[in-house]
């Protein structure tokens, strides 16, 4: 017994300094791999590492011109000169550029090597199972009882964890055989067609081009930015490794490439993604000759849904309190307080109103409407603060947050010209986390309903107009006043830049802070949140640059692009119609 107890010892003390000698050659390794594979500093973005500006040899690709690949400073592109440049600079490109494909087979190298080290000490990993195994069959009849627990619970994790990977597998593979990659699928009409994106090292040319409104631009988004670093990076790996293709012929041979391909060979891709299968890619590079071309093909595979959380969510003591900065304008706020009394005091029941009034001027009239409602539907949990100063939004919504005393409480940023349901006050409640996230909403704002219905005379009731359609308005993406956030995180985040007068500016510096914050900003489209058409006034001691723009934000809240076009022909319109009226009436139908 005592000397199967040594033997056990000395076998186990054996096995632990096998596997701390692997640990530590794996380790010294990978720091070998990112000391020899890190760039040196630089302060261009990350794109500007992967995909430097196209070379004066490639002048399809934009010349020397800017581009996403390229900046002061990037050392994994090669940097290019203007042509005509001095010869030694020329030569010195080339060597840069030799170097540089010298130093990505060396990054393949070192992956390589750390895949066989990962997979050696897997095989040292079953050893010593076996090792345990024998030991378990050697050792007393209670050791074997434990030493059994044990080594069952590993087989059963490692057979559990291969079929898995096997499950996940073959789901990728359906994904990939249910996407339309290499053949068409039958779509109902044109409106089902889920188009691409074109790129170069450039730029991206999209469709939906989003905040900016702009139809090609360098990709802004990091996430953007980093895919195409991603899928650049792993298409000329691939180019430039050795690979078995199948001829016309369908035999199978093994191909190497003379050409050593760079990013500068990539002429144009087109992306696309359907949401519940995968992201398609297909790049173009230059071949070997002018007038071949390489084109790879990759696919990004969706996993299967994962449940992150599966929680209940209790709002019933979820107070809200409703801050509206107001200046005058007393025709609006009673047509918010009637939306006020429906919704708020009448359906949801749990909402705290302030109002912060600029100035002395119908103060009493606020005053009375206030008192009114609280008189008819009993309602007392309101408050009247007044300021007798310029009228600064974001010092009104600042001063407001700031005269909560009763603990933390939800608030609700507002103007008086929103109309918002009972739905949307729930969205608010359940899209804000004190201490994680804050909810901005994006609002559909109204166009003019003269020019949506025609004429005063035809203009439905306000509940009637709230309409979600290409025609009545538009999600006014470039908005943030409108928001929901505890006051704890308000006052953490540092508030409003009260400095900022007038109307404007300090939403988009509020939400700049939470961008820039840990906490989760939460951006989408609300369907129970609007903005109330109301009349632009430019004023006329603007300059002509902001006269110009002014006008310019007062068409795009007028009416839809359709309507504008109608609006601007209307006396071509108006003529033709006349036309047709005289045609009809010198050419009377026959009976």
């Amino acid at each position: 017994m005592l000397h199967a107890a040594m033997l056990r010892r000395g076998l186990l003390a054996w096995v632990s300094r096998v596997g701390g000698a692997l640990v530590l050659l794996c380790c010294s390794l990978s720091l070998l791999y990112v000391m020899t594979c890190s760039p040196p500093h630089s302060d261009d973005p990350p794109l500007s590492h992967a995909l430097p500006r196209a070379g004066p040899n490639h002048p399809s690709l934009g010349g020397t011109g800017p581009g996403i690949g390229t900046g002061a400073g990037g050392t994994r592109g090669a940097r290019t000169y203007q042509s005509g440049g001095p010869p030694g600079v020329q030569s010195y490109q080339v060597l840069l550029q030799e170097r540089e494909e010298q130093h990505r087979l060396h990054i393949s190298s070192l992956k390589k090597q750390i895949s066989e080290l990962k997979e050696a000490l897997q095989e040292r990993s079953q050893q010593l199972k076996g090792v345990q195994e024998s030991l378990k069959r050697a050792a007393p009849a209670e050791g074997q009882e434990a030493g059994a627990k044990l080594q069952g619970g590993g087989l059963g994790e490692i057979q559990g964890g291969k079929s898995q990977q096997a499950d996940l597998q073959d789901f990728l593979r359906n994904q990939l055989s249910k996407a339309e990659v290499t053949v068409g699928i039958r779509l109902p009409s044109e409106y089902a067609v889920v188009p691409f994106e074109s790129f170069t090292l450039q730029k991206v040319y999209q469709l939906e081009m989003g905040l900016t409104r702009h139809p090609e631009e360098k990709p802004v988004r990091k996430d953007k930015r980093d895919e195409l670093v991603e899928v650049l990076e792993t298409a000329l790996h691939s180019l430039n490794m050795p690979s078995s293709h199948q001829d016309s012929g369908g035999a199978a041979e093994k191909t190497q490439s003379n050409k050593v391909y760079a990013p500068s060979d990539f002429i144009e891709g087109i992306t696309r993604t359907e949401k519940d299968k995968g992201t398609l890619y297909e790049l173009t590079f230059r071949g070997e000759t002018s007038h071949e071309f390489r084109r790879l093909v990759l696919f990004r595979p969706f996993g299967p849904l994962m449940k992150v959380k599966n929680e209940r969510v209790d709002t019933a003591a979820v107070l809200i309190n409703i801050i509206v900065p107001l200046s005058r304008r007393i025709d609006k706020f009673k047509q918010f307080m009637q939306n006020f009394r429906e919704v708020c005091v009448l359906q949801d029941g749990r909402v705290h109103l302030t109002v912060v009034y600029f100035g002395k001027e119908q103060m009493s009239e606020v005053r009375s409407t206030l008192e009114n409602t609280s008189r008819e539907v009993n309602f007392k949990n309101y408050t009247l603060l007044q300021l007798d100063e310029e009228f600064s939004r974001g010092r009104g919504l600042d001063v407001g947050a700031r005269a909560w005393k009763v603990g933390n409480v939800l608030l609700f940023f507002c103007d008086v010209d929103i109309y918002f349901t009972a739905d949307f006050l729930n969205t608010c409640r359940l899209n804000t986390q004190s201490g994680k996230k804050v909810f901005y909403p994006v609002l559909f704002s109204q166009y003019n309903p003269t020019l949506i219905y025609g004429s005063l005379e035809h203009i439905p009731p306000v509940e009637q107009q709230l309409v979600i359609k290409k025609d009545t308005g538009f999600w006014r993406d470039f908005g943030f006043g409108m928001t929901c956030q505890y006051r704890s995180d308000f006052i953490n985040i540092g508030g409003f830049d009260i400095d900022i007068k007038g109307w404007g500016g300090e939403d988009v510096h509020l939400y700049r802070k939470y961008l820039h914050s840990n906490l989760l900003v939460v951006r989408a489209p609300s369907r129970g949140l609007f903005h109330l058409w109301h009349e632009k006034q430019c004023g006329d001691e603007l300059p002509p640059d902001q006269y110009r723009m002014c006008m310019q934000s007062k068409a795009m809240n007028e009416a839809s692009h359709g309507q504008l076009g109608m609006l601007f022909f209307r006396h071509e319109i108006e003529a033709h119609l006349r036309k047709q009226k005289q045609q009809q009436n010198s050419n009377p139908k026959k009976t």
